[in-house]
Parts: structure tokens; C-alpha cells; sequence
């Protein structure tokens, strides 16, 4: 099956998403155009972003990106689940495998976590999204990274206003200012967002501020600053149902989510700077640093031990040198790199006394460092023939203080340590024709949370970090001025995969085991065009064959050749739109997932599904003032499908049903001097 998959997929075209102008990307923490990169790499434009969506989540436009899978939009306690080549599917709550980056400040701890409630998406000027291998730049990785880029300050004094309001009790409120005067420039969004929910116990608020600075040292430097404060008062979780109870009733919420008062609540707030420097035309400096203060509580559907609460303080930076210049006469392109990240928790478990705090079961002071130094190097081998190659070092210390001794001292410390290398070829014969290859490996520890052990206090040290090995091909390119594609194969050897289990006294909550081996083999294609004036066509496929080679859980079941749960085999994305020069504007797009295990052992399966939605709006201008109206429909063809499943959940609660067809509409105001 796989080689009669490739054999087709080679026979196709693949799309790149973004316009079809020349793209360029910083995915790999250089500007370069995207055609030069021998990686798979999509590009999301803010307008994708934001132009007449609910801007609720990541995967209204991230959809469009071939190899990722989403789900969890509407459980606002859990965060949205990304995964990219299956990595990242296992996380109950948060991203794992993926590394989140936004304005070059990380979004992804030192151990591996990773959320996105903090994001705006109503400042975003960009989405690039690295898939495959990532460690030889970013570590700790095994399926890629995301860089969210927001908006920079506008040249001239602008203002901007946008309400919204839908059916689920949704409403959101933004405010948007900028200017630039000299050397000096600004942008800030406010941002104020509530819902209901399709599901009894789904309710969210959240409350956010995120602004960018720039500052023109002179002409060889720049400093900017990035800022972000995020308020999440309510964030209730309905829970996993099971299949009888889903088909009954899927707008209910599990008892047990209900009678504990399940969900959470955060604030954080995030400010990071970064500095340019270049010293003539071969010599350039980058250096970063940030702070990010976190706290969190979360209530989960039993008593005992059953609310969290953690009190974060995030910092780091790092530094980055490049040199331009030749090699034996030859283009050459060196970077050398460190990047040092340290996370400090405090975490502590209480009794649910029915949604109150009751007696503390549980405290300790977790720590985690990352030190990581890099150096990666181009070089053009011949006019049209590239070559990259890199290395990483990455080593991770975990300690944990265990300062609740009623069940034993189960302080502890372990080390995770790995060396990643990666080596790339590109051969460009034309702006149509970019072939290219990579062998890439990647290193991926367990999170603290992850690490938790089932036997109690302190971390599980038979858990192993998980180690893979990512083999690709490719070809991308542009067809005229019109038409963009892009092809992805892919095989992934990946050792000691990470994978979640539940036990049945506490439902909801993940502990982890290794498992022996698995193969992963994909391919990601699609097409992107403008065959006509005001029209724009796209395209996205995946193709997933992820399967555990070896595998025995600690109860002695087999599961080698069973399928890795949690991953459909096709995702199909499709979506049409048109843009009339009189301000007219729609779009309709189709998802399509087919039926996925959500056990190792398959014996539990969902459903295959398609949601459609449609997007309309208009926009005139005025002089100085722009107004617009738009509005969509969520699911419009009412399709019954779950917006987010548990893997190898206990007693049968797998699954969490997705809203029925939805209307929402709003109105923004632009001022610009």
C-alpha cells in the first residue's frame, strides 16, 4: 500500500499554502525563500488568520497545512491539540512534539510543553510552520515547529475596532492601535472573548493584551520588544463521554466533570526582546531574552488529588552569530548558536471537594534547565545544488523537591541528554522544479507532567525520552505567476514512543509509557492557485501510515503492528474563495478525516466526518475611515462528529462531541490619519 501510495503521490503536486508571489521564511532562523529551504515548510498569511474568521483557535487556518492534525477548539481547558507527522497526538491537554515560537519568544517549556491560549489571534501578521525534524535548530522536538509572527507597528496612526457575536453564546471584542514616529514604532490588540458552548460545563472567558515594538538603533541594528498578558477566569471541561452516551445526548457534559466542577484557570504574562546587529555585509549577531510568569489551577473530575495548581516563572534567552561570505569560492552560510531556558514550578495537589479546595495531597518544586548550542551551514555545491547540514546538542535536567513527606521523600533529579544531527540537499533546476532530500533526527523528553508516577510523588525514572530518526523527499515550486505546489514523503523511525495511558481512579488524567518502536510513513501534498482574477483555489492532502513495530505494555499486551492511535490515515482540505474589487468577499472550505483507532490495541474507533464553513464579509473604503461586515457558518451542513477524542481513555470515555451548525456575524471599524 505504501509504495502504490508514493507512486501516486509522485505522479501529483502538492500545495505550498500562502500566495503565490516569492515567500520567504524564517523557519529556519534565516530569511530565505521558501523554495530554498530543502524542508517541508507552509507559510499561513495573517489575512488567512484573521479575515472574517471567529478567530477562536489556531486550526480555523492552520487546517490548510498538509501533515498537521487538530482537534480540541472548543474545550478551552484542554487547549487546542496540534499534531504534526502524528507527533503530538498522545497530549491530553496542551502541545507536545511540536515546538511553539511567537515573535521569537518561545511558547514551548524547556521539558517539552507547550499551549497557545495565550495567542492573539488578531495581531497575527504570519504563521510558518516547519514540519519534519527540528532538532538540529530548535531541540527537544520530534515533529516541528510553529513560528507566530504578529503584526508590526503601521507607518501611519491607525485604529481599529471589531465586535462579533455568534450563536454558543460567543462574543468578541478587539481593539487594535499602532503608530510609528521616528525611530519608534508600535502595535497593540485588546482582545475580550467569551462562550458558552455547544456542551453543558464548556464555558470560557478569556482577556488578553499583546503588543510589538520596534526601535531603529541606526542603520546596521534593531531592538524589538514583544508583550503579552493573558487572563483565562473560566475554562470549564465537559469531559469525555462514552459512545453510548455521545450518541444519547452530546450536548450533556460527563457527570463526574459536572459534579467536580472540572476546568481551569490561568494568567500570564509574557514580554521578550530581541537584538539585531550586523557588522558590515558577512557579520551579523542576534540575541534574545524573555520572562514568562504563569499561574494555573485546574480541578479534574475526581477527589482525590483531583486540583492542581502551579505557580510558573519561565526565563531565558540566547545567541546566534552569522556569517555570509565563500567557500572555495563557493556561496557559504554559517550559524552558530546557544539557547539556555529554565522553567521553575511549583505544584501542588489538592482533594476536589465538589469543585472547592480541600486537604493538600501533594507538593513539590519542579525545575527544569535546557542548555542547547548549535551550528548549521549552507553551502551551494554548484549553481543549482545546496547543501545544509547541522548539528545540536541538547541536555536537559529535571529536579524535583518534594516538600509534601506524609508518603515518603520522592525528591529526585535526572538528566536527558542528546546529540541531533541533520543534513539536507537541494537541487533547484528551475522556479518551477525544487527537488530536495533530508535526514533529520530528533530528541523529545518526556514533560514534568509526563514524568508524574503513577506509584505516587516525584518523577517515573523507567520513563525514557523518545528518539527518532526522520527520512524525506520532496519537491516544490511555483508554476507561472498562478499556481504554487509542494510534495512531502516521508519515513520515520521513531524508538520509545511516548504513550499515554489512564487509570481508572483518575479519569481525565494521563500517566506514560514507552513503547518499544514505530514506524511513521506519510506523504503531504496539495495545490495552490489563482486561475482567475479574485479567485483562489487550494488544496491539501495527508496521507498517514503510523504503526507501533514493537510493543508490550507492562500487562503483557502485544500491540506491535497495531496502528498508533489518535491519527486518521487522510485528512483532505479544500477551500474556494473569491475576492470582488468592489469589496465583496467569500470563502468555503471542507475538511475531511477519516476513521481513526483511539486504543493500542484499535478494538475503539471514530468516525469519519466532513465539515464545511462558510465565510462572507464587505468592506468599503471611506477617506480615512474602512468598515466592514461579515459573517460565517460553523459545520453548515450540521454534521455529528466529536471535536476531540481521549486516547486509551478509562472506562470507554473517549469521546468529546463538536458543535452542531453555528452562525456568527461582526463589524470592524478602521481608522487610519
Amino acid at each position: 500500500m505504501w509504495h502504490r501510495v508514493c507512486l501516486i503521490g509522485l505522479m501529483g503536486v502538492a500545495a505550498a499554502q500562502g500566495a503565490t508571489e516569492q515567500i520567504t521564511v524564517t523557519a529556519t532562523r534565516i530569511e530565505k525563500p521558501i523554495d530554498a529551504v530543502p524542508a517541508a515548510v507552509s507559510v499561513v498569511s495573517g489575512a488567512d488568520v484573521q479575515l472574517a474568521r471567529q478567530q477562536i483557535g489556531l486550526d480555523e487556518s492552520l487546517a490548510q497545512v498538509p501533515g498537521l492534525f487538530m482537534q480540541d477548539r472548543y474545550n478551552f481547558s484542554q487547549d487546542l491539540r496540534i499534531s504534526i507527522r502524528g507527533f503530538g497526538a498522545r497530549a491530553n491537554f496542551g502541545i507536545r512534539g511540536v515546538r511553539i515560537f511567537v515573535d521569537g519568544i518561545p511558547e514551548t517549556l524547556p521539558d517539552g510543553q507547550g499551549q497557545v491560549d495565550s495567542v492573539d489571534l488578531g495581531s497575527i501578521q504570519s504563521i510558518t510552520v516547519l514540519r519534519g525534524s527540528a532538532s538540529a535548530l530548535y531541540g527537544n522536538a520530534s515533529g516541528g515547529v510553529i513560528l507566530i509572527d504578529s503584526e508590526r507597528a503601521p507607518e501611519q496612526p491607525s485604529v481599529a475596532a471589531r465586535l462579533s457575536v455568534g450563536e454558543l453564546g460567543f462574543s468578541k471584542h478587539q481593539l487594535k492601535f499602532g503608530d510609528t514616529i521616528g525611530k519608534l514604532g508600535f502595535l497593540v490588540n485588546l482582545a475580550d472573548f467569551e462562550i458558552d458552548g455547544f456542551r453543558a460545563q464548556s464555558q470560557a472567558k478569556n482577556r488578553s493584551a499583546n503588543g510589538t515594538l520596534q526601535y531603529a538603533i541606526g542603520p546596521d541594528s534593531n531592538f524589538r520588544m514583544a508583550f503579552n498578558y493573558t487572563d483565562q477566569p473560566v475554562s470549564a471541561d465537559a469531559g469525555a463521554l462514552t459512545r453510548a452516551q455521545a450518541e444519547a445526548n452530546p450536548r450533556q457534559a460527563a457527570p463526574a466533570n459536572a459534579l467536580f466542577d472540572a476546568g481551569e484557570n490561568l494568567k500570564q504574562t509574557r514580554v521578550g526582546f530581541v537584538y539585531d546587529k550586523s557588522f558590515g555585509e558577512r557579520h551579523s549577531l542576534t540575541a534574545r531574552n524573555y520572562y514568562v510568569w504563569r499561574t494555573f489551577e485546574n480541578a479534574l473530575a475526581f477527589q482525590a488529588g483531583g486540583a492542581v495548581t502551579i505557580d510558573r516563572f519561565f526565563v531565558g534567552g540566547g545567541l546566534m552569530y552569522t556569517y555570509r561570505g565563500t567557500l572555495a569560492g563557493r556561496n557559504h552560510r554559517l550559524m552558530l548558536g546557544v539557547d539556555v531556558d529554565n522553567q521553575d514550578d511549583t505544584r501542588k495537589r489538592f482533594d476536589n471537594n465538589f469543585g472547592a479546595l480541600g486537604a493538600l495531597t501533594f507538593s513539590q518544586i519542579e525545575k527544569v534547565s535546557n542548555t542547547g548550542v548549535f551550528v548549521q551551514d549552507e553551502l551551494a555545491l554548484l549553481d543549482k545544488l545546496a547543501l545544509t547540514a547541522g548539528v545540536r546538542h541538547d541536555s536537559v535536567r529535571f529536579d524535583v523537591d518534594d516538600n509534601f513527606l506524609g508518603d515518603g521523600n520522592n525528591s529526585g533529579r535526572r538528566t536527558l541528554s542528546q546529540t541531533s544531527p541533520t543534513i539536507g540537499l537541494l537541487y533547484s533546476l528551475s522556479p518551477a522544479l525544487n527537488l530536495y532530500t533530508n535526514v533529520a533526527t530528533s530528541f523529545e523528553t518526556p514533560t514534568t507532567t509526563e514524568l508524574a508516577n503513577p506509584a505516587g510523588g516525584g518523577f517515573n525514572q523507567a520513563l525514557d525520552p523518545q528518539l527518532a530518526t526522520n527520512y524525506e523527499v520532496g519537491v516544490k515550486g511555483a508554476l507561472g505567476g498562478s499556481n504554487r505546489y509542494s510534495l512531502a514523503l516521508f519515513d520515520i523511525e521513531v524508538k520509545d514512543e511516548l504513550v499515554p495511558f489512564e487509570l481508572p481512579g483518575s479519569p481525565g488524567r494521563s500517566f506514560f509509557r514507552n513503547a518499544g518502536s514505530s514506524t511513521r510513513r506519510g506523504l503531504e501534498l496539495g495545490f495552490a492557485s489563482t486561475p482567475f482574477q479574485g479567485i483562489s483555489l487550494s488544496v491539501a492532502y495527508t496521507y498517514s501510515d503510523f504503526s507501533f513495530d514493537r510493543f508490550i505494555d507492562d500487562a503483557g499486551n502485544d500491540f506491535s503492528g497495531r496502528n498508533i492511535p489518535g491519527l486518521p490515515q487522510n485528512v483532505l482540505h479544500a477551500q474556494i474563495a473569491w475576492h470582488h474589487p468592489h469589496g465583496f468577499f467569500t470563502a468555503l472550505d471542507a475538511l475531511h478525516v477519516s476513521r481513526f483507532f483511539l486504543d493500542n490495541a484499535n478494538s475503539v474507533h471514530d468516525g469519519n466526518y466532513t465539515l464545511s464553513n462558510l465565510r462572507s464579509g464587505y468592506a468599503m473604503d471611506r477617506g480615512a475611515w474602512r468598515w466592514s461586515v461579515f459573517g460565517g457558518a460553523n459545520n453548515l451542513f450540521d454534521e455529528s462528529y466529536n471535536a476531540n477524542t481521549r486516547i486509551n481513555a478509562a472506562v470507554g470515555r473517549f469521546f468529546e462531541p463538536g458543535p452542531s451548525r453555528n452562525l456568527y456575524a461582526g463589524v470592524e471599524l478602521k481608522w487610519v490619519y
